[in-house]
């Protein structure tokens, strides 16, 4: 019964890891100098931060639901 949890744990970091990763390098493109004050400075930086971990749990969320969810599928018939 508790055979596929270490599994399951080992791909939810590998893929939060991995948006947190994709999150951060699209974010680069985005322009944080037209909204801030000092783009440079240490609170820019962790808005940048911040912004890249909202984006990578929201879109991991959704990755690991819609995988859940088509897992669960064999239990239909």
């Amino acid at each position: 019964m508790t055979d596929g949890f270490g599994q399951d744990a080992l791909i939810q970091i590998v893929v939060n890891l991995m948006f947190l990763g994709l999150s951060w390098w699209a974010l680069q493109s985005f322009r944080f100098d037209l909204f801030v004050r000092e783009p440079k400075g240490p609170q820019a930086i962790m808005l940048r931060l911040l912004t890249a971990l909202a984006l990578a749990y929201l879109v991991s969320r959704f990755f690991l639901d819609y995988l859940q969810a088509s897992r669960l599928l064999q239990y239909l018939w």
